[in-house]
């Protein structure tokens, strides 16, 4: 395989409570910033504890131990606590954590899923063991998710009754780790009764690929994530394009990163598109340019 496709990946580690560690991919960090005062916002989740200045601009600040469940930092830890300044979804974070460990090196494909006896309220993307120790890579997106519901909101998007038609004949495929970015997918079609297969991980989405060309209904459309365990969206782009024998899907990759880097490295493995989450227009209008090839 070419190593466009083996791109490795570098991961955070922190921790919230206790020892274990937890994960969050260096793609997401703008910058970690020592606890600082902060300004507090009235009416907020009980997780945002106020709002620091970041090159100018006011960060709300979330106690990420009390989003995901644990005891909150006390003002004691929280003056040896750091900030994690995020860029995910369009929207600059800072997550307040016990400390700051070191960033490793990885690979996607040795992140295995979270299991199944987890259940859907875990905050858990997926499971790395690093030298005996099990890393937690945390689902940002759901937390986000849970400390603001108005994310969820779907926004209204005006189709006119040949592009509703049109995205109604294709064979679209939706994948995603993140079970609120796969509700929030799921959500755009369903309010256009757009009928799509939606899967969890790039392994799934590969087979389901190929079982649907060997059926004779290939896929038209795929949309993917980048960051997944096992094959990530790189890697499922890339396979997708190396099999001569696949009719070629439209491939929009779909991810919470707003980094250049990680956009223009998308297109080096063959997507033909890179969208940031999540703008429900701007989705439906990329899937809209991919009938148009699919015709």
């Amino acid at each position: 395989m070419s190593s466009k496709a083996k791109q490795t990946q570098k991961l955070l580690l922190f921790r919230l409570a206790g020892e274990r560690l937890f994960g969050i991919g260096t793609l997401k960090i703008r910058e970690i910033l020592p606890f600082m005062r902060l300004t507090k916002l009235p009416h907020s989740h009980h997780a945002v504890i106020g709002t620091a200045t970041f090159r100018g601009s006011a960060v709300p600040v979330i106690d990420m131990a009390a989003a995901v469940g644990y005891p909150p930092l006390t003002r004691e830890e929280q003056e040896k606590a750091s900030i994690i300044v995020t860029d995910i979804q369009r929207q600059e974070i800072g997550f307040l954590v016990r400390s700051v460990q070191q960033i490793i090196e990885t690979n996607w494909k040795d992140v295995m899923p979270p299991p199944k006896a987890l259940g859907s309220k875990a905050f858990i993307t997926g499971l790395l063991d690093v030298e005996g120790d099990i890393i937690q890579l945390l689902d940002v997106e759901l937390l986000l998710a849970k400390v603001y519901p108005e994310s969820l909101d779907t926004q209204e998007v005006v189709l006119t009754d040949v592009q509703s038609e049109t995205l109604k004949s294709l064979n679209i495929l939706m994948v995603d780790d993140s079970q609120v970015a796969r509700k929030q997918l799921s959500d755009v079609l369903d309010s256009k009764d757009i009928p799509y297969q939606v899967t969890s991980n790039g392994d799934d989405a590969l087979q389901i690929l190929l079982r649907d060309h060997e059926l004779g209904r290939p896929t038209d459309i795929l949309v993917s994530d980048i960051e997944m365990p096992g094959l990530d969206g790189y890697e499922l782009a890339f396979n997708v394009r190396d099999n001569s024998a696949l009719q070629q899907p439209y491939i929009i990759l779909h991810t919470s990163l707003n980094s250049e880097m990680s956009l223009s490295y998308a297109n080096q493995v063959g997507a033909n598109e890179a969208l940031t989450k999540f703008d429900a227009e701007e989705l439906l209008q990329a899937m809209l340019r991919g009938a148009e090839q699919a015709r």
